[in-house]
C-alpha cells in the first residue's frame, strides 16, 4: 500500500491509527483466508451464537479470527466468521473434524445456506505491517470481552480482468497513507487486513477494520479520511475500476478469539 519516500515516512503516516509501517511481518505463517457466511434463520441468531460458544472445536481452532454478526449494511442474521489456513489440506481436516461437532449437526436447525470464498493477503499487507489474518494474536485491544468494538466490512466488486486487481491495490496505496494519517483520525481505529479474491466471486477486494469505540470511532474516522486529498483522488480514480461497493457493521461474538 502505498509509495512513500521512505521507511520513516511510512512509520510516521501510519501511527495515528495504530498502524506500524516496516517491511515483512515474521509472525505470518498462513497465506489462505476463508470467509465464511451462514445466512440463519430469522430470530435464531441468539441460538446459534450460543451453540457457537459451546462449540469447542469451533472457538479453539488456531485457525479461527473472527466470529461475527452484522447489525447494519445489509442482510441481517448472517454469522460471518473469518479462518487462515496454511492450504487446502488443513482446511479440509478441519471441516471433516467439524462434522463431528454438534454445530455443524445441528446446522439445518439454524442456518438456510452457507457460503464460503478463499481469499488472499497481498504483499501490501505486510508492507504495510498491518496486523493480518495470518498473525494468530489478536489486534491490540481486540482481546478480552466486553468493548463497544465494531469490525468494519468494506467491499469493491471490480470489473473482470487479468489487470483490474492490480491496478486497484496500486491506486489504493497511493492513498492509503494519507488515509492512515489523517489528523483526527480515532486512535482506536485500525485496517486490520486487505483481501483479495482466490476462489469465489472473482475480482472482490475487501477491506477489514476495526474500530475500538465502535461506531463513534469509526464515524470519527472516516470523517478525518475525508479530509485527505491524496486518498480522495485515489477513491476517484477506484470508483472507475469498480461495479459495486458496500459497507457493513459487525460485532464479534463474546466467545469469538478477536474482540
Amino acid at each position: 500500500f502505498g509509495a512513500m519516500s521512505s521507511a520513516s515516512l511510512r512509520r510516521g503516516s501510519a501511527r495515528s491509527a495504530r498502524v506500524v509501517v516496516r517491511r515483512g511481518n515474521p509472525r505470518r505463517m498462513s497465506s489462505m483466508v476463508e470467509l465464511r457466511e451462514e445466512r440463519l434463520h430469522p430470530g435464531a441468531a441468539s441460538e446459534w451464537a450460543a451453540a457457537f460458544q459451546s462449540s469447542a472445536l469451533a472457538v479453539r481452532s488456531s485457525q479461527l479470527r473472527t466470529a461475527t454478526l452484522p447489525e447494519v449494511g445489509g442482510v441481517l442474521d448472517v454469522a460471518t466468521t473469518t479462518y487462515s489456513w496454511s492450504g487446502h489440506e488443513e482446511r479440509s481436516a478441519y471441516y471433516a473434524a467439524l462434522a463431528a461437532d454438534p454445530l455443524d449437526h445441528s446446522g439445518g436447525r439454524w442456518v438456510a445456506e452457507r457460503k464460503s470464498c478463499l481469499y488472499v493477503e497481498p504483499p501490501l499487507v505486510a508492507d504495510f505491517g498491518l496486523h493480518g489474518l495470518a498473525n494468530a494474536a489478536p489486534p491490540e485491544g481486540a482481546s478480552g470481552g466486553g468493548g463497544d468494538a465494531i469490525y468494519e466490512l468494506r467491499r469493491y466488486q471490480l470489473q473482470l480482468g487479468y489487470t483490474t486487481v492490480p491496478r486497484f491495490l496500486e491506486l489504493y496505496a497511493g492513498g492509503l497513507p494519507s488515509k492512515l494519517a489523517a489528523p483526527g483520525t480515532d486512535p482506536s481505529s485500525s485496517l486490520v487486513t486487505v483481501l483479495n479474491t482466490e476462489v469465489g466471486s472473482l475480482n472482490e477486494v475487501i477491506e477489514l477494520w476495526r474500530h475500538g469505540r465502535g461506531t463513534v470511532a469509526m464515524d470519527q474516522s472516516r470523517q478525518a479520511a475525508r479530509g485527505a486529498a491524496p486518498w480522495r483522488e485515489a477513491i476517484g480514480s477506484i470508483a472507475a475500476l469498480a461495479v459495486s461497493f458496500t459497507t457493513s457493521i459487525h460485532r464479534p461474538l463474546p466467545s469469538a478469539p478477536w474482540q
